[in-house]
């Protein structure tokens, strides 16, 4: 059996792969690990993304946390970014996100915060996935009084929405902005703190009726953002995922800004204001080329770790950093939150445009986006690691490695969270490293099927 944990929780298919079963045990062994060493009774606090799935699993999860002797309070619909911050505000002993974040709405996931509202490490999740092998052998199942209880609470947002507005200092009075919330958990939050501080708000996708999350919207779909934010005059557009702790932005005329872009233009301003700790942001190997170049030109120190939040985290801890993130808009603003925060990254985003009076299309010109094609091979879940293990695919990538030596660049990687191996290619000619991107997914795919 592989392992549970992904990059991001436990993925997968809602009722199938991620069942009622696999949510209790989840909740029986996350549950025990995290507050075993406690010697109050324990509470744990669950939230979810607008899934049609998420109030099965997470019944079913906080069945499996009562059943431990822990309470459970659960708070609804709220962003991943939320139950980080709401864990520590509330002094909680853990906090539980039900969510797929981008992915489609027949998947799902369970990831866990600790008190302090950081994911867990790899020790711990081996340490429940252990209990849940072991089918919880050697704990105690109380019963009477000690059993734990459900609490639900309707007001958490409201919390979040007063924390968000306190950390950065912007008024947004008369900023048209269109708002694409991903038919998600920031459908609320996101609107009700952009509204609140002053903007003229355009919000798009905020009716989630379960079945809708990411389709055709938010941060993975963004033609119709781009498309409005121009038709409507706007100054920008900004797209959420499904949890909300991602964030895209489209410029006045229309443009992606991605999350390098948004990284260098932040990170930029707060160094140029003595608020960026080392003069350094921590990025991924996905990021592009020209994030590079851009740091070298303007004094900033880029980290690279491999791909994932979580390793970006830990190298922002390990050297005391306070910006980092991904391509994909992950970004973390550490001195506001200890996870990836849409609403956050949009907020430090529009004090750079206020305070500067500069459109988010001349502030993206910081840098500039060397040619990148990223072309996903679809693979069998329990293969995706084993790529290399095909001498036909390793000897297909070294050729290519080969042919871009010099003037560009090849990644290949397994995604984290979903049944496929990530293809990208960086260089000069578009349709070059499309091509190539093209014809060794194809050939990924053919193999390992």
């Amino acid at each position: 059996m592989g392992r549970l944990f992904g990059t991001d929780g436990v993925r997968g298919i809602a009722n199938s792969e991620l069942t009622i079963e696999l949510a209790m045990k989840l909740g029986q062994a996350g549950a025990y690990v995290l507050t075993k060493e406690n010697a109050h009774k324990p509470t744990i606090i669950v939230g979810c993304d607008t899934r049609i799935s998420g109030g099965m699993l997470a019944n079913a999860l906080m069945a499996g946390i009562c059943s431990v002797g822990a309470n459970a309070i659960y708070l609804g619909v709220l962003p991943t970014p939320a139950v980080a911050y709401l864990t520590r505000k509330y002094k909680v002993d853990a906090g539980v996100v039900i969510s797929a974040s981008h992915n489609p709405m027949e998947f799902n996931g369970i990831k866990f915060f600790n008190a302090e509202g950081y994911k867990l490490s790899d020790a711990l999740e081996d340490e429940i996935e252990e209990l849940i092998h072991n089918n919880m052998n050697n704990v105690n199942m109380p019963i009477g009084a000690e059993i734990g209880k459900i609490e639900y609470k309707t007001d958490a947002k409201e919390d979040y929405v007063k924390f968000v507005k306190s950390v950065v200092d912007v008024d947004l009075t008369g900023v048209r902005i269109v708002a694409d919330c991903a038919e998600g958990a920031a459908y609320y939050t996101a609107i009700r703190t952009l509204t609140e501080l002053g903007a003229d708000v355009v919000a798009i996708h905020t009716n989630p009726d379960g079945t809708n999350i990411n389709s055709n919207c938010g941060s993975t779909h963004m033609e119709e953002l781009m498309a409005r934010v121009v038709y409507e005059k706007a100054a920008l557009g900004l797209a959420f995922d499904g949890d909300a702790d991602r964030l895209l932005a489209v410029d006045e005329n229309g443009k992606l800004v991605d999350g390098d872009e948004l990284m260098a233009i932040c990170g930029y301003y707060l160094k140029e204001n003595g608020r960026l700790k080392k003069d350094t942001i921590v990025a991924t190997v996905m990021s592009n080329l020209g994030f590079m170049l851009m740091g070298t030109k303007n004094g900033l120190r880029i980290e690279q770790t491999k791909v994932g939040d979580r390793y970006v985290l830990e190298r922002m801890i390990e050297i005391g950093a306070n910006l980092g993130g991904e391509q994909s808009g992950h970004i973390i603003f550490l001195d506001e939150n200890t996870t990836g925060d849409g609403l956050i990254s949009a907020l430090h985003l529009l004090e750079v445009v206020v305070k500067t009076k500069k459109p988010l299309s001349e502030l993206a010109q910081i840098m500039e986006v060397m040619p990148q094609a990223l072309v996903n091979a679809k693979v069998p879940n329990h293969k995706k690691d084993k790529y290399m293990e095909y001498a036909e695919i390793a000897e297909e990538i070294q050729e290519i490695e080969k042919m871009f030596a010099g003037e560009g660049r090849v990644l290949i990687r397994p995604s984290g969270t979903e049944p496929l191996v990530r293809v990208m290619i960086e260089g000069k000619n578009q349709k070059v490293i499309e091509k190539e991107a093209h014809k060794l997914a194809e050939l990924i795919t053919k193999t390992m099927l």
